[in-house]
């Protein structure tokens, strides 16, 4: 049997801000495999290293050593010009907070993605993966801070990319609202087969994960294989 591609190999990833007596190692010779097609959650405590590393894998900070292949692709040897088109055609991204544009509609916003992608998603497809078609006419301070989650990433899901990363996307809602924006990374990682890495702090989130990393001081701790993912609505925390 063929082993499962892989969306990133990192190996001997290190990350130092700073320099002296100063210097912070944010990431201390780090090794991973992420498979394509895969819910991955990296947990740790604040610090741990988590969002540094999905910043390298997004091509938003570079490494201090050590190197990140996406595919075939070498991120740590990419120009600035290079990684900007790295994320504009691979990644997608959501963040703890929604960064949508106030002054248009839930269409608007996720518009704004499909007029620079090569292969889209409509607005209108996008919005249907999350559930959202009956509201793309409101703004978002019509909506609720799910509503305007599942905005977000029907945004950062336009694009078709290979590789959705999500940073604490549940971590400004409460626990029934976070559930279901879950169950929406489930159904785009199951309808599309995008690779999906989540941080969290929330530990139980790990069961819906294929494989769960737990990071503290910049290391890898542990790996976790699960070999049956739970849905989204079994989760609480």
């Amino acid at each position: 049997m063929d082993s499962p591609s892989l969306a990133f190999k990192v190996r001997d990833l290190t990350k130092i801000y700073g320099s002296g007596v100063s210097a912070v190692h944010a990431l201390r010779g780090v090794d991973l495999d992420v498979r394509e097609g895969e819910i991955t959650v990296l947990l740790g405590a604040s610090g741990s290293g988590k969002s540094t590393l999905l910043n390298i894998l997004g091509g938003l900070d570079t490494a201090t050593a050590g190197s990140v292949h996406f595919g075939r692709e070498n991120l740590t040897a990419m120009s600035d010009d290079e990684l900007t088109l790295y994320r504009r055609n691979h990644v997608g991204f959501v963040f703890q907070f929604y960064n949508l544009m106030p002054s248009l509609t839930a269409f608007e916003n996720v518009e704004l993605v499909t007029e620079i992608a090569t292969s889209p998603l409509s607005p209108g497809e996008a919005l249907d993966v999350v559930g959202l078609t009956e509201r793309r006419d409101h703004f978002p301070a019509q909506m609720s801070g799910g509503e305007q989650q599942r905005v977000a990433i029907a945004r950062a899901i336009a694009k078709q990319p290979e590789v959705l990363l999500c940073d604490e996307p549940t971590g400004a809602l409460d626990s029934k609202t976070g559930r279901m924006v879950l169950k929406v990374l489930q159904d785009v990682n199951e309808r599309l087969s995008t690779s999906v890495l989540i941080i969290t702090h929330a530990a139980a989130t790990a069961d819906l994960a294929d494989r769960a990393v737990y990071l503290a001081d910049g290391r890898v701790k542990d790996i976790v294989v699960n070999e049956e993912r739970k849905r989204a609505e079994e989760i609480s925390w």
